[in-house]
């Protein structure tokens, strides 16, 4: 998939989270990057076979305090391990969707599994 198209899904992704936490959402950079580098998965201590789709790096929403002149938070999303996890256009427009709100639920405090329970209740909510 061409660079322009998929970051068009990554913007669609954004849309698709409720404004009143995009009004919340501040001083946060949401970026396109191929793979994750060496250093992040170092320090995320990721094992050979998982896959990293996106990463939160900053401060939560949660942990700020006196939270001034700091560079923005950053939210990566990597396209190649999307694309090779899916199986259809479709399935990485779903993944990518799922993988910018997963990163956000990070930015607004939640750990990892606190966002997956609420992965949980979402899908059983939109059935």
């Amino acid at each position: 998939m061409e660079i322009e198209k998929f970051e068009q899904l990554v913007n669609e992704g954004i849309k698709d989270i409720p404004q009143k936490f995009l009004d919340k959402l501040n001083n946060v950079g949401i970026v396109v990057e191929d793979n994750p580098t060496l250093e992040q998965l170092k320090k995320l201590k990721i094992r050979k076979n998982y896959v990293l789709f996106g990463l939160y790096e900053g401060i939560p929403k949660t942990k700020r305090w006196g939270y001034a002149d700091v560079l923005p938070d950053k939210i990566t999303i990597f396209k190649n391990p999307i694309e090779k996890s899916a199986q259809s256009e479709e399935e990485i427009k779903r993944i990518v969707k799922e993988t910018v709100w997963h990163e956000i639920a990070h930015h607004f405090g939640m750990n990892e599994k606190e966002v997956r329970e609420a992965e949980i209740r979402k899908k059983s909510n939109d059935k």
